[in-house]
């Protein structure tokens, strides 16, 4: 009778794709490593990118401006957002099930590869078409082939964002051990408590920029 052969080792970033239960699961009893604040940097990169171009900023700045500012703020600004969205599902998630906060930010930080990878699309259309990389829409002149290419990156952009939400909350599934519907309530919840949050900072940031000077 044969022996059975050990288990394939996983390869985080590689399995995650399509394998992504067994990554969160084997990541689950694993310390934080530079691998994760990697992807949370990374993350905050592709947001400032997308952020650039919803408001126009290739209008207004080149695109080396663009790239050296995502660079400089993305990185902190993603990592921040990372423990973030950790201490608000973790703390959802010991009320739905007792998680604790390492594998919730391994599933924030691994379900980013996707979004990560468009780094490589974004950097690579800013390279080709230049300032046009961050305008929410193609000016009128723009050349054929770039306007195919921005249609090609807007659209591999969307998928793989697609694509890492999706991830999310099969690993918030996995490591809080909840049906996917309720994985994906809680992760509705834990969106919308972010979203809230951000527009009561934003609405304080506009009072306090229109308030009056006391002479």
């Amino acid at each position: 009778m044969s022996e059975e052969s050990p288990p394939t080792p996983i390869r985080p970033l590689h399995d995650v794709w399509l394998k992504p239960r067994r990554v969160f699961r084997e990541l689950a009893a694993t310390p934080l490593g530079t691998t994760d604040y990697c992807l949370g940097a990374a993350q905050g990169v592709v947001s400032w990118f997308a952020l650039s171009r919803a408001q126009n900023a290739g209008a207004g700045a080149s695109v080396e401006q663009i790239i050296g500012k995502a660079l400089l703020v993305g990185p902190p600004v993603g990592i921040a957002g990372l423990f973030l969205m950790t201490a608000i599902y973790a703390r959802l998630g010991r009320r739905a099930g007792g998680a604790i906060r390492v594998p919730v930010f391994h599933v924030l930080a691994y379900s980013g590869v996707p979004m990560v990878a468009s780094l490589v699309l974004w950097l690579l259309t800013a390279l080709l078409a230049g300032e046009a990389a961050f305008l929410a829409t193609p000016r009128p002149d723009t050349e054929s082939f770039l306007y195919l290419l921005l249609q090609v990156q807007v659209v591999a952009h969307t998928l793989l964002i697609g694509w890492s939400l999706l991830l999310q909350v099969m690993g918030l599934s996995e490591v809080l051990g909840l049906v996917t519907r309720r994985a994906l309530g809680l992760w509705l919840l834990g969106q919308l408590i972010v979203a809230l949050a951000m527009l009561l900072l934003a609405t304080l940031i506009v009072s306090l920029g229109a308030s009056p000077k006391i002479p």
